[in-house]
């Protein structure tokens, strides 16, 4: 893509998944200028000259970045990643305290800095993070919102792309709901080109049987936990995710995402932030209230809507 004119991102947090996504933006061209910002004064500092020598090989973009708020200033979108990171047998859940409260001071003082910009939350777990921000800002609620289950369905389209013997841009499928145990795909809509999921088979590659599909959902949910098990993070395809939403949100580029919203009556949820697919433009994130559930799928919705409200419900006593 072209880098959009004059147009600035900043990813605040600087360990692994934090300077990912800002040399996925670099690589990609996602923003005419990153910046990083990090409270970790030398942490920062050496990740920007790392990625800063690196610009000949870039393009246009251009990195900054440092320990002092004002690295923030002037930005479109503020992707924030900052925040205790996961560790192996952990659930993002299990991180919802910690990370909490460091959400709650920062967020006010990236909106001071930052007043016009759209937030992308990427800390876990960022559903319950994206309900607590807006909240802790009064921003309004398509301003605000989580990277959600961009990557899981990334992850999903990618394992079936794989079974089926086609391209993962062939694939037209969805995971939804929060991002974490709960989550689960939209079977009851989910292609391969036009054909529905259960109906599609090439040279080679068989229908799928239900009970396939069901052991994909739990490969997909999981591959998380076994990317941290054996290297400690996931980095690279949230970087990557990542800068793709930024892209979207500075091209004005209305295109559908399943991005984690709070969410205002759709299907009858309100108060919880939940992915579901959802128009993000320059105006931020904006679900799509047509689209449609089985009744199974609904049930599941409903599911992970509740999980969530509970974790919300003790973080706010907290």
């Amino acid at each position: 893509m072209s880098v959009i004119e004059n147009s600035k991102l900043t990813v605040v947090g600087a360990g692994s998944v934090g300077s990912s996504v800002a040399y996925a933006a670099l690589i990609r061209g996602s923003a005419r200028h990153v910046a990083l910002y990090d409270i970790a004064t030398a942490k920062v500092e050496a990740e920007v000259l790392d990625l800063a020598h690196g610009t000949q090989f870039t393009g246009t973009s251009d990195i900054i970045g440092g320990s002092d708020l004002s690295v923030v200033e002037g930005s479109h979108v503020v992707v924030v990643t900052a925040g205790a990171k996961q560790n192996p047998g952990q659930s993002r859940i299990e991180l919802a305290a910690t990370n909490a409260g460091i959400l709650r001071t920062m967020m006010p003082q990236l909106l001071e800095a930052a007043p016009d910009a759209i937030y992308v939350i990427v800390t876990n777990p960022c559903d319950v993070l994206t309900v607590l921000a807006q909240e802790a800002t009064n921003l309004p609620r398509e301003r605000i919102f989580a990277s959600g289950t961009v990557l899981d369905t990334s992850r999903l389209r990618w394992i079936l792309a794989k079974r089926a013997g086609v391209s993962t841009s062939s694939v037209h499928a969805y995971i939804v709901g929060e991002h974490g145990d709960t989550e689960f795909p939209l079977w009851s809509r989910a292609t391969i080109g036009t054909v529905p999921i259960l109906e599609w088979e090439a040279p080679g590659h068989p229908r799928m049987t239900q009970d396939e599909l069901d052991a994909i959902a739990i490969d997909v949910r999981d591959a998380a936990y076994k990317v941290i098990q054996g290297k400690g993070a996931t980095n690279y395809a949230i970087g990557l995710s990542s800068a793709r939403i930024v892209e979207a949100v500075l091209g004005d580029e209305h295109t559908v995402m399943p991005v984690s919203t709070v969410l205002n009556g759709f299907h009858g949820l309100d108060g919880v932030a939940l992915s579901v697919p959802s128009i993000v433009s320059a105006a931020g994130a904006v679900p799509i209230p047509e689209t449609s559930f089985s009744d199974h799928e609904h049930t599941l919705l409903r599911r992970s809507a509740d999980a969530l409200s509970t974790v919300a419900e003790s973080l706010r006593g907290a």
